[in-house]
């Protein structure tokens, strides 16, 4: 295991994602959190792939048979805390569609590295500085992502990504040693019904209470869709007849450009270091006796969100096991 340099551990988060996207020079991309695979608005087809973050065990070994095939761009995670980014890179490599960019960084480390092993592809990317740099850019410490070096650490999560190629669906887990074949794709249906089984199995490893997952999919740029659309209406638009259509996806548009404001003042805020401010108003708060109460109301508050996300939580699987979604 190389160490290359240090890598932070970031956030699982859309707008984390989206902004990495954006800092490798990719176009045409954005990253959507899903609460359940029916969610047919973040589901914007089409869907390039999926990034799934759960609580990693050892001996996890997956469901699906290993595969060399070379038609699979695959690198191992050889960098210490990167499962985000690695798992983020593995699936762009094998987007294949002219109207996503991968910008000069991305697209010089596919053609330089096209022709090796994983492993070797691994370490291509752990020298990567420009791709360290963007990884980095989210500083922040958090237990979001998996310590390769944690041993028997109590929380390690990780990051797998299920993309399609050809007729077949695969989980790319940068700590195997080569792809797992997880599902059939036959022509002409969507993969991501395909692997809604896979998911779930993954989903039922983890014990009760537990909210240890994450899902979230590789999607087309919504606002430059929705331009396109927008154009293409505007065009055909000779007798005024389309006008409700036009402010719905104008509309779209700016919630579009909102949104990415919003991601933009939140990764700000990731980024900041809040320790400083923190402590001076423990210190203040504990000299006026008020540092207990809120924090037992604070225990209380975070007690009853987890009921809820439980409850959130059984309610996605049993979307996902409702025989009407397959």
């Amino acid at each position: 295991m190389t160490d290359a340099g240090n890598w932070c551990l970031i956030e699982s988060d859309p707008g984390v994602f989206t902004e990495m996207l954006r800092g490798f020079g990719v176009d045409g991309l954005q990253v959507e959190e899903l609460y359940s695979l029916d969610d047919d608005k973040a589901l914007m087809k089409p869907v390039y792939g999926l990034i799934f973050l759960f609580k990693w065990r050892q001996g996890d070994d997956g469901n699906g048979t290993q595969s060399s095939k070379p038609n699979i761009f695959f690198a191992q995670q050889v960098i210490q805390n990167a499962c985000a980014t690695q798992a983020l890179i593995n699936m762009l490599m094998n987007v294949e569609d002219p109207g996503v960019k991968l910008g000069p960084l991305l697209s010089q480390y596919k053609e330089f590295a096209i022709d090796m092993d994983p492993s070797t592809r691994g370490l291509c990317l752990s020298n990567s500085e420009e791709i360290r740099t963007v990884h980095n850019s989210f500083s922040r410490q958090t237990l979001f992502e998996l310590d390769i070096k944690g041993g028997e650490a109590e929380d390690n999560y990780h990051f797998v990504t299920y993309v399609p190629i050809g007729d077949k669906v695969y989980e790319l887990d940068g700590l195997r040693d080569l792809p797992l074949e997880v599902a059939d794709r036959p022509e002409g249906s969507d993969w991501v019904e395909a692997v809604k089984p896979i998911i779930q199995q993954r989903m039922q490893k983890f014990s009760e209470g537990e909210i240890t997952f994450n899902l979230m999919a590789l999607v087309p740029n919504r606002k430059q869709q929705y331009q396109e659309m927008l154009e293409n209406l505007k065009q055909a638009n000779e007798n005024n007849e389309l006008g409700e259509q036009i402010g719905d996806l104008e509309n779209a548009i700016k919630d579009e450009e909102s949104k990415m404001e919003m991601y933009k003042k939140e990764n700000s805020r990731r980024r900041h270091n809040y320790t400083p401010f923190v402590m001076e108003l423990m210190k203040i708060l504990a000299r006026e006796g008020k540092l207990v109460g809120l924090v037992n109301h604070a225990f209380t508050r975070a007690e009853a969100r987890n009921k809820r996300g439980k409850l959130n939580t059984e309610k996605t699987m049993l979307q996902l096991k409702d025989p009407q979604n397959e």
